[in-house]
Parts: C-alpha cells; structure tokens; sequence
C-alpha cells in the first residue's frame, strides 16, 4: 500500500490511494463515524488504527459468507452488505489501510467488572492476543487492547453460543469458540473484558 496501490487499471501514488481509502471508507461512517470510533446504538465497533491484515480478513469473511450470515447475528448481517457493497478487491484493500491509519479512540469502560479476577482468565487470550492485548498476525490474533468492552463482550458471548466460531471457513472463529467457551459465566466475561480495558498496547 505505502508504494502505491493498482486500481482499475491504474497506478496511484500514496497521496491519492490515501484519498480513494477516504472515499471508500464513507461506506463505514454511517456506522462506524468518520473517525472509526464506532456506535453502541447499532453494534458499530470502535475500528481506528486496527491493523490493515485483520480488517481485510474480516470484509473477506462478510463478503465470503463466513461472517454474517447467522440468524442470530444481526450486526453481523447488517454488516455483510455493506462489505459486499464494496466494488473489488482493491476497495477492500484501500479501506482496510485507510482504517489502519486512523488515530485509536479509546472510550471509558461501560460494563463492571473485576480486572484482577479478569487478569487470571486472560492468561488463555494472552496466547493469541499477546500479553498487552496487541495482537499477533501470525496466530491470526486482533488486537483487542483499546476496543470498547460492549463490544469485546458481545463477542464472546457470540463464540461461546455458536453465532460465531462454527463456520468451516473461519479458522480463527473456530479456533476462538472453544477459548470463550472456557469463560464459565457472564461474571468472566465481564471480568476478562474489564481486565482488556487495563490493557495498553
């Protein structure tokens, strides 16, 4: 992306691949806002500065059928046509690096929980999503460090019923279910969420 990006046809400079990624991204703000900071109202998680890998991995997933298509899943499938709305596959990759270098909005915490009971349950995450929450491509870990609690919940609670985690396709779900399935009870979650929230990437 930082040399340039081809599209329909075309070789653009990083200065305009930086203005397509912009307009691209005007698909997202209703949303996720202009500045990705996202919307609890309509499950619009915060997405500034995610990495450009994980991002396009997932509109992959949307627009594939791997995410959203679950009956139970509605943001999911309220997000599934919007990444099929995007036209090819060099507006997937555009948007994705255009998410990347958004500044990252950290919000206040909005759900109670105990981060020292959390800190034990998060030695399992710790694996995958590395110690301070920042990620790790190679085991196909998002960062998780600075992503708003409702959201981080919401999830883990999708992986532990099976709205997420049971597609074939989606190796990193299907690897995911089983460590939030080991979370006992809504007081876990809870609990590992507040102790994301201590955590600084």
């Amino acid at each position: 992306m930082i040399g340039g990006v081809s599209l329909s046809g075309c070789r653009l400079g990083a200065t305009d691949a930086a203005t397509r990624g912009q307009e691209v991204f005007e698909t997202c703000v209703p949303c996720h806002n202009a500045d990705g900071s996202g919307n609890p109202t309509v499950g619009a998680p915060n997405i500034a500065g995610m990495k450009e890998w994980y991002v396009e991995r997932e509109l992959e997933k949307f627009r594939a059928g791997v995410r959203g298509t679950h009956f139970n899943d509605v943001e999911g499938m309220r997000m599934r046509p919007m990444a099929l709305s995007l036209e090819s596959e060099d507006d997937v990759k555009i948007v994705a690096h255009y998410v990347e270098t958004l500044p990252p909005v950290r919000h206040a915490p909005s759900i109670p929980g105990d981060p020292k009971a959390g800190e034990a349950l998060y030695a399992t995450c710790g694996s995958c999503h590395g110690d301070t929450g920042a990620g790790n491509q190679d085991l196909g870990g998002p960062r998780i460090a600075g992503v708003d609690d409702w959201y981080l919940a919401t999830e883990l609670r999708k992986f532990r019923s099976g709205v997420r985690g049971t597609n074939p396709k989606d190796r990193e779900g299907r690897l995911m279910r089983p460590m939030a399935r080991g979370l006992a009870d809504e007081d876990a979650i809870r609990n590992v969420v507040a102790y994301v929230g201590t955590l600084k990437p």
